[in-house]
């Protein structure tokens, strides 16, 4: 009985190691292996893998290591050992172990009609079983081996893959800050900043709002419509339609690579705001010709701007008065030999600065780099307080301005700190252009030196602007000019240039080296052809004495 026993068992260990070595193992492992590549999406190449649902509104696919990768590694291993146990617990074990022990075929399931056959079959069960089962641990054991690798790999590739799109990111946001670059909306009613514009596909127009090194890719994101798109400011993504985030407005191309300097032109109504302005545009397109200095529209709309205006001036040598609450920047891209600047230039109607209440709601205020200040003499009540009847007839006729420059000043710098976050305005440098000038000097006290124009505001009226200006800003600059002169048919170049020498000071102040550009000292200016001490003389130019009152046509 002992030796049949143990022949049992002998066969049984036989059958065991047979069934596992040269059948179950194999198999499992190939199985396990099987499943688990297809275990490995998407189904179909290039298309969305349903096992990711949408993130979100932003129209681009998933990184792979970002998610899917990990999605993948889980359904790999999941798909293996499922496929393991299925087998073991459903073929082997439901069907051929018994079969076998029933004394049934393994393959088919039919009683075997002698006895022999049927004790033979049930000897050979237990080994079939505990082989298969044997089999299945060794299968199972080397898929954990593999798939351990496979996880350690994937760890591995998401943190090269995060630490890629920590540098991507660091690298895009240390030269925007080496560069100084902000993002702001240049449009009324918004103005806010922002950290990523939004950029349009140039395929399919989809908005992306998230085109940057992250979960969508590190390099480049994959848009809905198979568009690849670069996420990284380096590599050109800026070179794409941008929009601000929170109007959904068009933006200038360059908007994130280029430091933008936000320079508001502030004055009185009919000070000559809108006339300095697009005399100092002038003047900066005429600068181009003599020096390295390149300048561009932004957008089209802001060509379209100053062509309208011009033609303006060209027909009637006026302009409409500014209309609006909030103005919209006018931007120019400006470039000096490396340097680059994108320049917002602001022109708000002067009864914006009338009261507290109108002032702070400019807020575009808040990011002024500079201010350019326009000071319309003849609209001081002191100024003009010793005028005979025939200067306040020349000083009527030019249209002076509304409030005085005192009052539109004391409004704007009183709401300034609060704007900008700037203690007192000191770190703001202040451009202070006084106009009219071709009427100034056909009055005898309020002829324009050509040197000290700070030192003769004073001496004529102005003395407590002058002393404030020296209280509240460190950094400041005269110039005195003629918007007459500058712009129309016909007009003085030089002029065109001084008015774009104040805009180019404040670029100066921002790292654009454009010194040279500029006299030594900026209140050393000549004055205009026809406006020098002495009866003032005709010139092409400059308008010299006429019939009627001259009225200077920088009434915005």
């Amino acid at each position: 009985m002992g030796g049949l026993i143990a022949a049992a068992l002998w066969l049984t260990v036989a059958v065991w190691a047979g069934v596992c070595l040269f059948r179950a193992f194999w198999e499992f492992l190939a199985l396990a292996l099987r499943a688990s590549a297809q275990g490995i999406g998407p189904r179909t190449p290039g298309t969305p893998d349903p096992r990711i649902p949408p993130l979100g509104a932003e129209p681009a696919r998933r990184a792979y290591w970002s998610e899917l990768l990990w999605v993948d590694a889980y359904t790999s291993t999941r798909a293996a050992a499922s496929a393991v146990r299925h087998r073991l617990l459903g073929r082997w074990m439901a069907v051929t172990a018994r079969r076998m022990f029933t004394g049934r075929q393994p393959s088919t399931g039919y009683r075997f009609d002698h006895w022999i056959a049927r004790t033979v079959v049930r000897l050979l069960a237990p080994g079939t079983a505990l082989g298969a089962i044997t089999g299945a641990l060794l299968a199972s054991a080397v898929m954990v081996l593999v798939h351990l690798v496979m996880w350690l790999l994937a760890g591995l590739v998401w943190l090269a893959a995060v630490a890629g799109v920590a540098v991507l990111r660091g690298a895009d946001r240390g030269v925007a800050l080496v560069r100084g670059v902000r993002m702001k909306c240049p449009y009324p009613g918004c103005y806010r900043p922002f950290p990523l514009a939004v950029h349009r596909c140039p395929g399919c127009r989809t908005a992306h709002r998230e085109l940057r090194p992250g979960r969508f890719g590190a390099l480049w994101h994959l848009c809905s419509c198979g568009q690849r798109l670069t996420a990284v400011s380096l590599f050109g993504r800026d070179r794409l339609p941008v929009e601000c985030p929170h109007c959904d407005r068009s933006l200038p191309s360059g908007i994130g690579r280029l430091r933008t300097v936000h320079i508001p032109v502030v004055g009185g109504t009919s000070s000559g705001k809108t006339m300095l302005m697009a005399a100092a545009v002038a003047g900066l397109h005429a600068s181009t010709g003599r020096s390295a200095l390149k300048v561009e529209f932004a957008t089209a709309d802001d060509r379209r701007d100053v062509v309208d205006l011009n033609g303006q001036l060209k027909q009637s040598g006026r302009v409409r008065k500014t209309q609006g609450g909030q103005p919209r920047a006018l931007m120019l891209r400006i470039s000096h030999r490396r340097g680059r600047r994108l320049l917002y230039l602001y022109d708000p109607m002067g009864e914006s600065l009338y009261d507290v209440d109108s002032t702070r709601r400019q807020e575009y205020l808040a990011h002024a780099d500079g201010v350019i200040l326009v000071v319309d003499v003849l609209a001081d009540p002191r100024v003009r307080r010793s005028f005979s009847a025939d200067e306040e007839a020349l000083a009527r006729g030019a249209n002076p301005s509304e409030p005085g420059p005192w009052e539109t000043y004391q409004t704007f710098t009183g709401e300034l700190p609060g704007l900008t976050g700037r203690r007192r305005g000191t770190r703001l440098p202040l451009a202070v252009v006084v106009t009219k000038r071709d009427v100034l000097d056909r009055i005898e006290r309020l002829r324009v030196p050509a040197t000290g124009i700070g030192p003769w505001l004073a001496t004529i009226g102005l003395d407590r602007l002058v002393r404030d200006l020296g209280h509240r800003f460190r950094t400041r600059r005269y110039w005195a000019l003629s918007a007459y002169a500058a712009t129309g048919t016909g007009p003085l170049v030089s002029e065109q240039q001084r008015a774009a020498e104040a805009v180019l000071w404040i670029l100066v102040r921002t790292g654009l080296r454009v010194g040279k550009l500029l006299p030594e000292h900026s209140e050393n200016l000549k004055a205009p052809s026809g406006s020098a001490a002495g009866p003032p003389s005709p010139s092409p130019s400059v308008p010299g004495p006429r019939e009627a009152p001259v009225q200077d046509r920088s009434t915005p």
